[in-house]
């Protein structure tokens, strides 16, 4: 029988036996070669710590099966929810139906870290080909460079501007990227893992900062002749980053809250710097509708719009993913690199060749 990863307890991930149904006339079946998971939201659920309601497994259950649009889903729940966000693999079935893909084609879609899918294609936008010249590392970080993609419009992110992007998951990796190509002069990234921060930096970040041993605030300033800078990404969702935003911030600057936050604990401090630098928060989310650009800018646009970035090579992945390991010791690797050591990965791979 096929093989999927679960999360079998809080904290606790395991590989299980699935059951795979016949296609029906509108579906492909694919058999997956790549996929990875999420990192923040699904973590939180994960380790049995959602920031928002007790329910967070069926809420995201509910959202991915609406992407997915198949019929052939495992039921959700805690003790049986599929691990995963995206994943990329060769189609080797195709229903009656079905007259925009064929066998053979290569694509990408949203679900769980499985040896196969089946899934709806007809008019399933995001069912998506992944041409010869695309990186599978890139189709699967499609997700995370939407919510980057969202927090550089919501900063209204211009050229010239001095960037500082907190937290090199995914998503701030893809932001920081995506803040050279909107024209910023001068890009800062803030992490305290060290290799997260040497990737940005190879991927065209100017300076990287360690909050542990640094002072993130003042070593801004000191970069910036004492003005700070003039827009903030903040993706880890914590109120020390805030805080560290909020003192490295230039006067009227912005900062796009793109993290997605449990309750704080401490450690904000909205006098002082905060309240003389004047800052604009904004609280952003690329797939909240309407857009705060709406009518012009949809979250469909930011989808269109980054998958065209990725599959152009605009935006370079090859190093986000990382590490990847064998499908057979993905629960392992989802445990230690996900979950328990952070340190060692940025956005984990898995490989089922």
């Amino acid at each position: 029988m096929p093989k999927q990863l679960l999360a079998a307890a809080p904290r606790k991930a395991a590989i299980a036996d699935y059951e795979e149904q016949p296609i029906k006339p509108n579906e492909v079946k694919v058999k997956v070669e790549y996929a990875s998971p999420k990192h923040g939201s699904e973590l939180a659920g994960f380790r049995g710590e959602s920031p928002h309601t007790a329910d967070y497994f069926d809420e995201e259950w509910k959202m991915f099966l609406k992407r997915e649009e198949s019929d052939h889903a495992t039921d959700g729940g805690f003790g049986r929810w599929n691990l995963g966000n995206q994943w990329v693999g060769i189609i080797a079935e195709v229903g009656a139906d079905v007259t925009d893909y064929s066998v053979g084609d290569r694509v990408c879609c949203y679900g769980g870290v499985r040896e196969t899918h089946i899934v709806n294609a007809i008019n399933n936008y995001y069912l998506k080909k992944v041409p010869a010249n695309m990186s599978w590392k890139n189709a699967v970080c499609f997700d995370p460079a939407q919510f980057a993609l969202g927090g550089i419009r919501d900063a209204h992110v211009r050229a010239g501007d001095r960037v500082a992007i907190f937290g090199l998951g995914a998503i701030g990796q893809i932001a920081a990227q995506m803040a050279r190509l909107a024209g910023a002069s001068w890009v800062a990234v803030i992490d305290p893992i060290e290799k997260r921060r040497e990737v940005a930096l190879r991927s065209g970040a100017d300076a990287a900062i360690d909050p542990v041993h640094q002072d993130v605030g003042l070593e801004l300033k000191k970069a910036t002749d004492k003005l700070g800078v003039d827009v903030v990404i903040e993706t880890s969702a914590s109120e020390f980053a805030l805080q560290q935003a909020l003192r490295g911030l230039a006067y009227g600057g912005t900062i796009a809250f793109v993290g997605w936050a449990r309750a704080f604990k401490g450690g904000l401090d909205l006098g002082r710097e905060a309240h003389f630098n004047n800052a604009n928060i904004v609280f952003s989310r690329a797939c909240s509708e309407p857009n705060p650009d709406y009518p012009r800018w949809s979250w469909r646009r930011i989808e269109d719009v980054c998958w065209e970035m990725l599959k152009n090579g605009q935006i370079n992945c090859e190093e986000v993913i990382n590490p990847v390991v064998p499908f057979l010791e993905s629960a392992d690797g989802y445990e230690q690199y996900v979950d328990r050591r952070p340190d060692l990965s940025i956005k984990l791979g898995v490989n089922f060749g």
